[in-house]
């Protein structure tokens, strides 16, 4: 007997949307599965086997979707006939029934049902064909709709990922653009919200039977953001590596893209497009490890890379009152004044927290001694002007000559070392000068005078590991 699957569709929800086909076939064939008992009508289906299992087992849809096929025909082999329900209608983002299709070596016997398309046009009360609507997977949003304007009808939008997903991959929109949230169709709790788009993940808590309808786009869907998500979702599921990294493994390759920015940013050249190359390709990698964080604690349920984006665009917006509130700054140092006011405010009472709440205390030395210094002269404890650091650092001098000519210990010169250079940093301060700024740029002055005097010793055939010091002194400011 040949192997034969009827695939019947549960409609979109409610029990009386199925029809009598429907039900004579669930009688009819006595081995039964559905793809979800996630449904609300599935339990139309008695002593069915449920493919929920699958989902929980791997990591990509494909995947499920593959497993739950090869499982499928096994059992009709076995068995002669099977019967195999899905939601709504058997040929609408079935990916399961499109795979079945393609096998030869079963039937596939097809019963028409009622999706969630014929309530979604009735509550939006259009005509889909007179009004060119396009439907679109949510999962595939940034490819499917790229170079699209609408009207698009989108399906799977399940979770509040997908929802950020595809509001991320309008990187033009303005946030008004209007958006209609069609969620449990045809249920008893069914909800038709219409909002825009920068609220279209925070209106509800999607699940599986909730779809958007986007009218109308001022421009194309362009993508990029939400096509760098989909692959870091994909690397993070399907590549080894990826998969076991952790917030705490990637902060070394975080800072190290940061380092290599900065590089980049120091090789342009007004005059020389060709350097932006670098810069491009390293601000990319930048923005991969932030999109890389945002993804791992996507997966753990905490936050997305929407929530990052919210939380830096509405912060930029508090913290620049002169732009888009009433308050008036004219000059770039009332701005900052503005914007230290706004963190103070921010910051809430010093009473009941750290002075120094925020200050990270893994940033580089110099410019953790700067914040901590800067965050003291904000409640009141600061030099009144540059010669107080200047004599402190005569002071710390002094003190760190004494601590090695007494006894030299370790401990006690390191602090003493210390001292020393965080006076300079309260200095450089009082000078407007970044102290990082200011000792990179002595670093690699150091850098390419030494390279010349080596240089200039091959030249000569000079060994200056046995030059004098008076040697070297003169080679070095031959060199200046």
């Amino acid at each position: 007997m040949t192997a034969q699957i009827t695939i019947v569709g549960l409609g979109p929800g409610s029990i009386d949307s199925i029809n009598q086909q429907t039900i004579n076939a669930i009688e009819r064939v006595k081995v039964r599965f559905v793809r979800t008992t996630r449904h609300p009508s599935s339990h139309l289906v008695k002593d069915a086997v449920s493919f929920d299992e699958e989902y929980e087992r791997h990591d990509s849809f494909e995947d499920v979707y593959t497993a739950i096929t090869k499982r499928l025909i096994q059992a009709a082999h076995q068995n002669g006939e099977i019967l195999y329900a899905v939601p709504g209608s058997p040929l609408v983002l079935e990916q399961t029934v499109q795979q079945l299709l393609k096998d030869e070596t079963v039937n596939i016997v097809l019963v028409p049902a009622m999706s969630f398309l014929d309530i979604a046009w009735t509550e939006l009360r259009i005509d889909p064909v007179d009004a060119g609507v396009r439907m679109i997977d949510g999962h595939r949003f940034a490819e499917l709709a790229a170079g699209e304007r609408g009207p698009l009808l989108v399906a799977q939008c399940h979770a509040k990922w997908v929802l950020s997903n595809i509001k991320l991959a309008h990187e033009s929109a303005s946030g008004d653009e209007s958006v209609v949230i069609l969620h449990h169709l045809g249920l008893d709790d069914q909800r038709v919200v219409t909002t825009t788009w920068q609220n279209i993940d925070r209106e509800i808590e999607p699940d599986h039977l909730t779809t958007i309808y986007i009218p109308q786009l001022a421009e194309p869907i362009a993508g990029e953001m939400a096509r760098l998500h989909a692959l870091a979702r994909t690397l993070r599921e399907q590549c080894p590596w990826d998969r076991e990294q952790s917030h705490d493994s990637l902060v070394r390759y975080l800072i190290e893209e940061t380092y290599e920015v900065v590089d980049a940013i120091n090789a342009l050249d007004a005059d020389d497009p060709s350097t932006d190359d670098a810069l491009i390709e390293e601000l990319g990698d930048l923005l991969y490890q932030v999109e890389f964080h945002a993804t791992i604690a996507e997966q753990q349920g905490r936050f997305s890379i929407a929530d990052v984006a919210n939380s830096i665009h509405d912060k930029l917006v508090r913290r620049h009152p002169h732009v888009f509130g009433d308050v008036k700054a004219d000059s770039p140092e009332a701005v900052v004044t503005t914007w230290d006011a706004i963190k103070q405010q921010e910051r809430g009472d010093i009473n009941s927290k750290s002075v120094f709440d925020g200050v990270a205390t893994a940033a580089p030395a110099l410019m953790y001694s700067s914040k901590l210094q800067k965050r003291a002269a904000e409640q009141g404890f600061d030099w009144p002007n540059s010669d107080g650091p200047y004599e402190k650092i005569t002071e710390e001098i002094a003190e760190l000559r004494e601590a090695v000519r007494l006894n030299g210990d370790p401990q006690t010169v390191r602090m003493e070392l210390g001292d020393v250079l965080f006076s300079v940093v309260n200095l450089s301060r009082h000078l407007g000068v970044d102290a990082e700024t200011a000792l990179r740029s002595a670093a690699e002055k150091f850098k390419m005078r030494f390279e010349k005097v080596v240089e200039l010793a091959t030249k000569r055939k000079i060994n200056l590991s046995t030059c004098s010091l008076a040697e070297l002194d003169a080679i070095w400011d031959e060199i200046k």
